[in-house]
């Protein structure tokens, strides 16, 4: 064993850290952590050391005690690492949620400096997932985060989020996946978190969350609501529920003209480019719409997976929904 050691202490960095992953994978796989419940109380473990307690003591502060704890046990995907996606993983890893998957497989783009968390000098052209990852990693060493450059897709959805979460969040601009994630989501009882379009938006005061049937103001989630009632089987009775907690805003859509200007009318461009939050075209956007939209879906995230752990601890049913 020495000798290995030694060999592997000879790698670069770069291979040191992926054998560790790997093998802290494998670690796990292999049976040293054999269930969920090894799982829990390793987490739950770090979370009683007092170094890790003095990291996230303000959550106990917060929420009370044992809540990091708590949140050190819970597992989370992330679809969507962009504006919104980016500050939500933050606030997460900040929280001490000790799980995360971060699904995106996108690269940072000089163009998401106004609005994208990792968008620094230095990380343009790298993998959104692995930058977010990397920076989990700096908050709490601890954390177990698995960062999978894939967009999801019908194909892939059950490869990338069968894997015993207690919660999906869903910060992807894709309409048709944001509609696959849902139904799936919805069929698991697997509890999702849905966010609606940040861009063309300025007043943060205006962001809500609400069930998905009753959104306003989103041109996006009133088409995935339609989606989801004509082809999934959700309520078609506006009286019914979803029972998806969806961030949306109040505000009206700002729009680029093709004159420089922006107002409150739809461009004739095309019938998506006014729903779309892209590098060069379409809608605009800001920090601080983009970081309002992820800390409201963050909240609602912690809400729900305390909900979770309490259920769990009193062998309930740990997988409804709350809006």
């Amino acid at each position: 064993m020495e000798g290995v050691s030694v060999l592997i202490a000879a790698l670069p960095a770069g291979y040191r850290r992926t054998l560790a992953r790997t093998s802290k994978r494998s670690f796990a796989r292999v049976g040293r952590l054999r269930s969920a419940h090894d799982y829990n109380a390793h987490m739950s473990n770090h979370a009683q050391d007092p170094a890790w307690q003095e990291r996230f003591s303000g959550i106990d502060r917060l929420y009370g005690a044992g809540t990091y704890a708590r949140l050190a046990q819970c597992r989370v995907a992330v679809v969507g690492m962009g504006g919104v996606g980016s500050w939500l993983v933050e606030s997460l890893a900040r929280s001490g949620v000790g799980h995360i998957t971060l699904i995106d497989a996108d690269d940072i783009c000089v163009s998401n400096t106004n609005r994208q968390l990792p968008a620094l000098a230095g990380q343009y052209g790298r993998a959104k997932v692995d930058a977010m990852a990397e920076r989990c990693r700096a908050i709490n060493p601890q954390i177990d985060v698995d960062p999978v450059a894939s967009f999801l897709t019908a194909s892939n959805i059950e490869a990338l989020l069968d894997r015993g979460f207690d919660l999906v969040l869903d910060a992807c601009d894709s309409f048709r996946s944001k509609v696959e994630l849902i139904a799936w989501c919805r069929r698991r009882k697997l509890p999702i978190v849905v966010v609606g379009s940040a861009g063309g938006r300025t007043d943060s005061t205006l962001v809500r969350i609400r069930d998905l049937s009753r959104t306003e103001h989103d041109a996006m989630l009133a088409l995935i609501r339609k989606k989801l009632r004509s082809e999934f089987n959700f309520p078609k009775n506006a009286g019914r529920y979803f029972s998806v907690p969806a961030v949306y805003s109040l505000e009206n859509v700002r729009y680029p003209q093709a004159d420089g200007t922006v107002c409150g009318v739809r461009p004739s461009a095309g019938p998506d480019a006014a729903l779309k939050l892209d590098c060069g075209t379409g809608l605009g956007a800001a920090t601080h719409i983009t970081g309002a939209f992820a800390f409201v879906a963050a909240g609602k995230a912690i809400e729900l997976l305390l909900k979770v752990r309490a259920k769990v601890e009193v062998g309930g049913d740990a997988r409804s929904q709350d809006a």
